[in-house]
Parts: structure tokens; sequence; C-alpha cells
């Protein structure tokens, strides 16, 4: 009984007979993208105007007898045209939401740009607030050179003491050299 395979685990992977490519998430999406984007540009209105009115042309009752597979209603083109407005919607949907995606991160990574900003600043207004704060206690330039004028203006004003001369001290003898002994 242990050999049977129990209910309420899933069997193993059997190998396939051809390797599966891992299938990238993103590659219809970039596809979707670059359909989208070919579809707004001059280039694509030109050639789908070219492609109607050549189709228009050749189906047209009048002229030289060919080969009509459209008449004049154009119920054929319309068709075609229908059956790509049908594929190109959804396709430009798709990147237009890719797009708001992509819009959406960059607009956090900004609203979080400008809050590191914004605090920063705050702590810059402070520093410069507290270094003014702290230059008020400084003595400037200014306040220097008028306390010493202030002084300078004081010391001239007071009379000088009469100076007592001073007398030098006495500059000790030198004393005789000694003649060296004789042997």
């Amino acid at each position: 009984m242990a050999d049977r395979a129990r209910l309420d685990q899933p069997r193993e992977n059997r190998r396939a007979f051809r390797r599966r490519r891992d299938a990238d998430p993103e590659r219809f999406g970039r596809f979707a993208e670059t359909f989208a984007r070919f579809l707004g540009t001059a280039r694509f209105l030109t050639y789908m105007t070219i492609f109607v009115v050549i189709w228009i042309a050749w189906n047209v009752p009048y002229g030289p007898d060919r080969g009509r597979w459209d008449a004049y209603p154009f119920i054929f083109l319309t068709l075609i045209l229908s059956l790509q407005a049908s594929y190109a919607a959804p396709l430009i949907l798709l990147a237009q939401n890719r797009q708001e995606a992509r819009d959406r991160v960059t607009q956090e990574q900004d609203r979080e740009s400008n809050a590191q900003s914004h605090a920063d600043m705050e702590f810059l207004a402070r520093e410069v607030a507290s270094l003014r704060l702290g230059l008020g206690e400084v003595a400037t330039r200014d306040f220097l050179r008028s306390e010493l004028r202030g002084l300078l203006s004081d010391l001239e004003d007071k009379p000088e003491p009469e100076a007592e001369p001073v007398e030098e001290p006495a500059k000790p003898k030198k004393a005789a050299k000694k003649a060296p002994p004789k042997n």
C-alpha cells in the first residue's frame, strides 16, 4: 500500500520531450507599447490612407474591367478596419496601463525625494538660525575696535605718574683667574 500515490500529494513533474522556454512576462507589454507608438505616428496614418485609397480605387465600379473583390458598400474593407481597431484598442490600453504604472513609480520617487529635500531644508534653516544666535554672543570686529578705542582714550586721558629713576643693579665682579699650579 505504501507504493500507491497519495491523493493529497501532487504528482512529480514528468520530463517534457521539448524543453520550454521561460516566458518573459514583459515581452507582450513591450510589444503593445511598440505597436501603440507606431499607431500614433504620421507614417501609420499615411500607410493606412494609401491602403484605403488603393482599395477603394480598385473596387470602384467605374473604369476597366478587373477582378473586384469588394463591391461599393465596401463591406470587406469595413470588416478589415474593424478587426484592426479591435486589436489596436486593447493594445493601446495595455500600453497606457504600463505607462501609468511607470508614472506612479516615478511620482512616488519624486514625492520621497521632495520629502527628503524638505527635511534637509528645515535642518539647514535650524542650523543657520542657531549660527545666528551663536554669532550674537561672539565679539565682532567692530565691537572689539570700539572697545579698544575706548581703552585708548581712557589711557590718553589719565595723567602719567612721574617715573622715578630706576637704578641699574650692580653687576657681579668677575673672579680673577687663578694661575694653574706648577709642578
